[in-house]
């Protein structure tokens, strides 16, 4: 091993060395960090199970405790250091003293020895058990802004009027709180019958948490609990399987972030691989001339293996440093998301198994370019000829190096078919904009006209080992990915939060009750529409059960939750049939089976077809129904919708609430709210429109989070841009200086320049432009159903920001060329 000619060879390689390394380090550094960063929330997570749920045991329902889990957890509390805490959670609309302001709270009813888990940090820093009794509040410190009152001052919840006694600084059990759109309000359970809010059918979330007095004893407590529990009525888990939305929510976050930073990782791969090539391409003649003074491929390999391996070295602590960098700002990037006690940083773990990722990309991206100068002939060289030679053994490799590399995407992301989904697209994504930019290439050479620098621009741009092409792929793939995000928020945004629609409800009233109905639409309008509300779960599809750990691992909606069922003769206005010849179909059903209508959005989440057999427990009671149609929606969620609907003959008697939508003028809102809670207080009243501004705040954090980590993609094509020029650096040179000699000033050297690197970004941003225009309409009117727009004044700025960063690139990485003298360059060439 000739040390000297290694170290040589990367001295005299800078510029294409330093693009590999940044190539290598930014394919690590947000996938690093993300990995980094889940570990750190999950084990944030895990660690404080007990303090985040509140208990050892926790059993959950949304109605009542049947009287037989009731016995059972009265029966536990004998037991010796066994204690069992309960707690009722609801929405309700909390007004103040004078009754002018409301505001829909969430109210949390707690016993006298809640918390046994955590703590609820308070203001005055006293202790929560203690402050909290009947007839006091203890509420969040957005309800003092937001309702105008202070401590010592009154809150009337439902029929009670309480005294606000603290303020929450922080709850263990709500480590995040953008997933609740109220203020907190922590009451005792004491004052639950004199505030008269919670009614058959009324939305409560009842929990019994337990401490043992022996932890050992958990899971087998567990599963005596569910042993008495009523068939899909409580659900019982303990503090290591408990679901969290807050664990939920960051799996899906940082699931995306890491289709994201895997995409990068393959743009910069492409980098790695563009940048190799090029310096190999400009050192073909001394590979050449060292072959033919007696040097073997095999020494060629071995030598350039190691300066690849000394170079994947380096980008590797560069992307670690990255990585620890990036990890130790997230509480600014992910400023509001995080919860309080995570502890940022990177682990050993973290280290190697990046580092082993490190190395499987650049082995995988490498080994072309490397394999390449192996088939170096010095007389091929001499004449000009190609050197490239296939055979299959190269094929046999690349076929390799696809599956592992598969694998290796597929155990990033955990998720076998999402995984190979990804593979899929992200390879027809490349292949579309392969074609485009084919195309568009064959067009651009048989253009014959234009001024001189346009002409010279486009030769220049086409030059022979010039990257022109990968450039344009590379930067068109991530503008499709950023233009695609974008375009879709647009949607979402105007759909849900700017454009609000004039004729879409803006006011939903839940809860009502059925002695209620009259009362409620002389209060609100003859001509509004109730709907009822039957709440059940899905037990099984074709005796097939409902598998709650299988449903709990898809990302989404799931079938375990508990359904909304309802029951109307026909169809909505903005409802039509996609499948079934009726609403209710026109054939006679089995004995015991009646007939059910489902929506589109069910039927995709459960695989369900027309003839499927559900299982639903109704509260208690069993129902069998056959699918007799699908529905489909023309209008946006804003707008009522239900997942299962029937005929009223066999659920107008079941026990029920009912929900209004209501469509009030927009400065009428708070007064009818002050009505409706006024004569009913246990009616909930939901501010759509102020609710909408809220998620679009949430949606604008989220999105500039996942802005920021596209941006890394956008860098990985304006790093094989620079190579580009860096590889055919000797020809521009001598370009300028010919230009020069010609007569031609700086200026034009200038102009040809840029005109070349303003064509790459147009036609890379043109292209991306095309395809994320098809995608986000996809998408929007596909996935979410919403109405999509071109937003041609977003997509123009943000493909003139996108031209001004490659051209500024391009003019940055041209400077030393453009100024270097003619004679200089004509004195070094004859000495050549």
């Amino acid at each position: 091993m000739n040390f000297r000619f290694i170290l040589s060879e990367i001295s005299h390689s800078r510029g294409q060395g330093l693009i590999f390394v940044v190539c290598v380090a930014l394919s690590l550094v947000s996938l690093v960090a993300i990995n980094s960063f889940r570990r750190d929330v999950n084990q944030s997570l895990v660690s404080d199970a007990r303090n985040l749920h509140g208990g050892d045991v926790i059993v959950r329902s949304h109605r009542p405790l049947s009287p037989v889990i009731t016995k059972a957890l009265a029966d536990l509390e004998q037991e010796p250091d066994t204690e069992v805490s309960r707690t009722w959670e609801f929405y309700s609309v909390a007004r103040n003293g004078s009754g002018d302001k409301t505001v829909l709270a969430n109210i949390k009813a707690v016993d006298s020895i809640y918390p046994l888990y955590g703590a609820v940090e308070l203001r005055s820093g006293k202790n929560f058990q203690q402050v909290l009794q009947p007839g006091t509040a203890v509420v969040g410190s957005s309800l003092l802004v937001r309702l105008d009152v202070k401590e010592g001052e009154q809150v009337q919840v439902g029929s009670k009027s309480l005294t606000i006694v603290d303020v929450v600084e922080g709850e263990s059990q709500r480590p995040v709180e953008f997933f609740d759109f109220g203020p907190r309000i922590f009451v005792s359970s004491a004052d639950l019958a004199a505030m008269d809010l919670m009614k058959p059918g009324s939305r409560v979330h009842y929990k019994a948490l337990l401490r043992l007095g022996e932890p050992s004893m958990v899971d087998e407590i567990a599963a005596k609990l569910q042993h008495y529990t009523d068939t899909g009525q409580e659900r019982v888990v303990t503090y290591a399987n408990a679901p969290s939305r807050v664990k939920r929510f960051f799996d899906n976050l940082l699931f995306f972030l890491s289709l994201i930073s895997v995409f990068t990782m393959l743009l910069a791969g492409v980098g790695m691989q563009s940048s190799l090539a090029a310096l190999f391409r400009h050192k073909e003649k001394s590979l050449a001339i060292i072959r033919a003074v007696g040097a073997s491929g095999r020494f060629l390999f071995s030598h350039y293996l190691v300066i690849v391996f000394v170079l994947s070295l380096t980008g590797c602590f560069v992307g670690f440093l990255g990585a620890y960098i990036l990890e130790k700002n997230f509480t600014l990037i992910f400023a509001g998301l995080l919860p309080d006690n995570i502890k940022l940083g990177l682990s050993p773990v973290d280290i190697f198994e990046g580092t082993l990722l490190g190395f499987a990309v650049v082995a995988f991206f490498s080994f072309f370019p490397l394999r390449s100068i192996t088939s170096v002939k010095p007389i091929a060289v001499i004449r000009h000829e190609s050197t490239t030679e296939q055979s299959p053994t190269t094929y046999l490799f690349f076929v390799c190096g696809v599956v592992l590399f598969t694998g290796l995407i597929i155990r990033q992301l955990d998720d076998v078919k999402i995984g190979l989904y990804f593979v899929g697209g992200t390879f027809t994504l490349v292949a579309m904009i392969t074609l485009l930019v084919s195309l568009v290439i064959v067009g651009l050479r048989r253009i014959s006209g234009g001024g001189l620098a346009l002409r010279q621009a486009l030769k220049s741009m086409l030059r022979p080992g010039n990257a022109a092409k990968t450039i344009m792929v590379t930067l068109s793939s991530a503008l499709t990915l950023l233009l695609s995000i974008g375009l879709v928020q647009n949607d979402l945004r105007s759909t849900y939060i700017s454009s609000y629609p004039e004729d879409a409800p803006n006011l939903f009233c839940i809860d009502i009750q059925k002695n209620q109905k009259q009362g409620f639409m002389e209060l609100a309008g003859d001509d509004v529409e109730l709907f009822p509300v039957i709440r059940a779960r899905l037990l099984s599809m074709n005796d097939e059960k409902i598998v709650r750990e299988k449903e709990q691992k898809k990302r989404g909606d799931t079938l375990t939750r508990e359904f909304n069922l309802t029951y109307r003769a026909g169809l909505l206005s903005d409802e039509v049939l996609i499948e079934g010849d009726a609403l209710f179909g026109t054939e006679e059903l089995a004995p015991g089976i009646i007939p059910v209508s489902i929506l589109d959005t069910v039927a995709e989440m459960g695989d369900m077809v027309l003839g499927d057999i559900l299982s639903f427990n109704v509260q208690g009671l069993p129902l069998e129904a056959q699918v007799v149609s699908v529905r489909s929606r023309t209008k946006s969620m804003l707008y009522p919708f239900f997942y299962f609907v029937f005929p009223e003959k066999y659920l107008g008697q079941a026990p029920q609430t009912f929900f209004a939508a209501l469509t009030v003028a927009p400065e009428d809102v708070g007064q009818m709210e002050n009505k409706v809670v006024e004569k009913f207080p246990n009616i909930s009243t939901i501010n759509v429109a102020e609710t909408a501004k809220e998620l679009g705040r949430i949606m604008e954090k989220l999105s500039s989070v996942i802005t920021f980590f596209s941006m890394f993609s956008i860098v990985a094509g304006l790093l094989i841009l620079v190579s580009s020029i860096l590889a055919t650096r000797l020809a521009r040179i001598q370009e300028a200086v010919f230009y020069k000699i010609l007569g031609a000033d700086s200026v034009f050297v200038w102009k040809v320049f840029i005109l070349e690197n303003l064509i790459l970004a147009l036609i890379s941003s043109g292209c991306a432009l095309v395809i994320s225009q098809v995608a986000s309409w996809a998408l929007s009117t596909y996935v979410f159903n919403i109405e999509h727009k071109a937003y041609v004044l977003f997509c123009v700025f943000l493909v003139a920001v996108s031209c001004c960063i490659v051209v500024g690139t391009g003019v940055a990485s041209s400077i030393s060329i453009v100024r270097r003298k003619p004679g200089e360059f004509l004195q070094k060439r004859s000495v050549e």
